[in-house]
């Protein structure tokens, strides 16, 4: 079954928040650089050092974050529930069906390392990203 998750998006302090976190809840880290990623020859030099995501796993939930934005955040948008899917075709349905009257941010599409994700706005203003990994199984 897919698992719901908040992914927080930082203007430019995702390590130092995380890493925050990581200390108040004894949890385990990992980020994740642009420059470290497939994706580093296609993003700006200086967004090298910038997080393109970290993940840290509390007990069997997971807290996500990015520097990864399209403006400068406030309040109020800082949030996003990542939708973590089990199938291609559980990802196709919700992504169709979570749209419905709302506003596609970015289509669902091919990810390197044979990941698809894709993000909207539901009719309620609510920020999703679903996320489907085709090299992982539950």
């Amino acid at each position: 079954m897919a698992r719901i998750n908040p992914y927080l998006n930082f203007n430019d302090n995702c390590r130092e928040a995380m890493n925050f976190y990581k200390d108040s809840l004894g949890s385990e880290l990992t980020i994740i650089t642009v420059g470290e990623s497939p994706m580093a020859a296609q993003m700006p030099p200086a967004m090298k050092d910038s997080i393109l995501h970290a993940s840290l796993k509390i007990g069997d939930n997971m807290l996500m974050g990015s520097d990864m934005r399209r403006k400068q955040l406030t309040d109020g948008d800082t949030v996003s529930l990542s939708l973590n899917c089990t199938s291609e075709d559980e990802q196709n349905k919700f992504f169709k069906n979570l749209s419905a009257g709302g506003t596609i941010n970015e289509p669902l599409g091919e990810m390197p390392g044979g990941a698809r994700i894709g993000n909207l706005t539901d009719k309620f203003g609510k920020h999703w990203v679903l996320y489907f990994d085709k090299n992982s199984s539950e």
